[in-house]
């Protein structure tokens, strides 16, 4: 399993490769050590992730493994063509583009691999073992660490 994320203590992009089979993980940047917990995986072969490995959160959700913003800009740029095509009075064309549109996002949908994310720390783990008994995105819990990160940082420049 590969997991990438944000360095607690310089905030560098780390990815690394085998985390089931490590006790820590090291930073490229800094050299800080993040210590990978007994419990962030089942017992069972094969290891399946239960809890982030970089911060105590067992909040988890399970998303495509695929850049939203290039979701976005595929999104745009077919509306973008369309509204070039409904300006010249090409009804067929204008339709042909919002299809085409629609087809390559469901394709992408199909063949993009999942992918896990920490709600806490916005940790990304990839590859066997990011199944399991992890729901989709929850608006609910998102907006709860959300918060909950601003409530930290307010304190912390309060606080100095």
């Amino acid at each position: 399993m590969r997991i990438t994320y944000a360095c607690p203590s310089c905030d560098a992009t780390v990815s690394s490769d085998g985390i089931e089979a490590r006790a820590t993980l090291a930073c490229t940047a800094c050299g800080a050590a993040v210590a990978v917990p007994a419990d962030a995986f089942n017992a069972d072969p094969p290891p399946r992730l239960r809890r982030c490995v970089v911060c105590p959160s067992t909040e988890l959700f399970s998303r495509k493994d695929f850049p939203q913003r290039a979701g976005v800009a595929i999104v745009v740029a077919g509306f973008a063509a369309s509204c070039v095509a409904w300006a010249w009075r090409e009804l067929v064309l204008t339709f042909a583009i919002l299809f085409g549109t629609a087809l390559v996002d469901v394709v992408l949908y199909v063949l993009m691999p999942e992918c896990l994310s920490c709600y806490r720390c916005g940790a990304r783990y990839r590859g066997a073992g990011v199944g399991g008994t992890f729901a989709g995105f929850d608006l609910e819990t998102h907006e709860k660490h959300r918060q909950q990160a601003a409530r930290l940082r307010a304190g912390a420049t309060h606080g100095s």
